[in-house]
């Protein structure tokens, strides 16, 4: 995979598909860690004299112009980040992207709006996407990928672009690669995954993958209660996904055969309803009232998680342990994160909510080896599938 080293941009029009998905509040960013993780890569190609055409995506508008999704805020942000102007273009590649990029002198940047509101950017046939990916190579002579949290997406501006034109993927790309390498190449041991969020079935390939690679495996979250309901344990309302049972009493048989310790919660923050204010009481894991859900790990589990991290060498973690959103419910992921700062360990915190948990929680991100803008990117490629932005940037 080249890189932006490779590539002569001093006078040229420069294509970098980023990734500025970023969660908004009206017009307030309320996270910015991904236009962040974007500036170093349109920063150097600026200083390098390239004209910069950075192209994005914001939310699920689904092919159509919805203001609520606009990129109008993120070009500020961008702009105060960078310590430098970012012009605007009012739409894609209509009248205003092709008078926004022929004002650019050199070193110069401009943002173009949601890719997203054309419905050639997620079109799932070739010619109807072909056709957009036309257009949006017709503004640039060169192209940079550094979009990581999209690469996963079979989309016009991250697969079919850098086809029709010279390419190299960005420094955030290069950098999660190597990462994710590292989690997946002779990984330093003992090598632990903590896995969380809502659903299990968000995770059934990166758990099916990793059984053979992993020596722990550690289970908190909504999809804890998956697990212990396979267990035949009692559940309560918390969140279930019952079509799922067989797969995970699949996966614990599994984890048996290969030696891999499974780490599931021994007590549960149980609340009488889904509430930042709700009431709740500690009980044991395998005892959740018929009444209650579980909302948060319970004290004597984030001892028991901290205690499986302490020795790890290498740790990948994705998804909170409960509701992190609410105060009350923060505790345990909190605590695992705390735990990988001080475990000395190759950590890589897997983007998504567990990203913006740390940020949420006030901790500091270089107490982490890595802080993934993946996500779901970061997920496949650790099922071990194909990306079709990395095969378009490898070509």
């Amino acid at each position: 995979m080249r890189t932006i080293d490779s590539l002569d941009v001093k006078g040229r029009r420069v294509l970098v598909r980023a990734d500025l998905n970023v969660p908004l509040d009206g017009d307030v960013i309320t996270d910015d860690g991904r236009i962040r993780a974007s500036v170093p890569t349109i920063a150097t190609l600026a200083d390098r004299g390239a004209r910069v055409i950075v192209c994005a995506h914001l939310g699920r508008p689904k092919g159509k112009v919805a203001p609520q999704f606009s990129l109008a805020p993120v070009a500020a942000r961008l702009g105060e980040l960078l310590g430098r102007p970012v012009a605007f273009a009012e739409d894609v590649v209509g009248d205003s992207a092709h008078a926004t990029v022929e004002g650019l002198a050199d070193g110069e940047i401009a943002l173009l709006e949601n890719l997203r509101f054309e419905p050639g950017e997620e079109s799932k046939d070739d010619e109807v996407r072909g056709a957009f990916a036309d257009k949006l190579a017709a503004l640039a002579e060169l192209y940079v990928g550094d979009g990581f949290g999209a690469v996963h997406r079979k989309h016009a501006s991250v697969y079919d672009v850098p086809k029709r034109l010279p390419h190299a993927a960005g420094g955030l790309i290069v950098a999660e690669v190597e990462v994710l390498k590292k989690l997946t190449e002779n990984p330093a041991r003992p090598y632990v995954v903590v896995l969380g969020g809502a659903k299990v079935s968000d995770k059934l390939g990166v758990i099916a993958n990793l059984l053979g690679k992993v020596d722990r495996l550690v289970i908190g979250g909504g999809m804890a209660y998956t697990f212990l309901k396979a267990q035949g344990h009692e559940v309560g309302k918390s969140l279930l996904q019952e079509d799922q049972l067989d797969q995970v009493r699949g996966f614990i048989d599994e984890a048996a055969k290969r030696g891999v310790e499974l780490v599931l919660p021994v007590d549960i923050l149980a609340a009488t309803t889904f509430a930042e204010d709700a009431p709740y009481e500690v009980v044991e894991a395998t005892a959740i009232p018929a009444d209650r859900e579980g909302l948060d790990i319970g004290p004597k589990s984030r001892e028991l998680f901290a205690s499986k991290l302490a020795d790890a060498a290498t740790v990948f973690w994705n998804g909170p342990m409960g509701v992190f959103e609410f105060d009350a419910f923060a505790g345990g992921t909190r605590a695992v994160a705390e735990a990988l700062i001080a475990a000395g360990a190759f950590t890589v915190v897997g983007g998504g909510d567990s990203a913006a948990a740390v940020r949420k929680l006030g901790l500091p991100e270089d107490g982490f080896s890595h802080i993934s803008t993946g996500g779901g990117a970061s997920l496949e490629y650790l099922e071990g599938k194909t990306l079709p932005g990395l095969a378009a940037l490898e070509d």
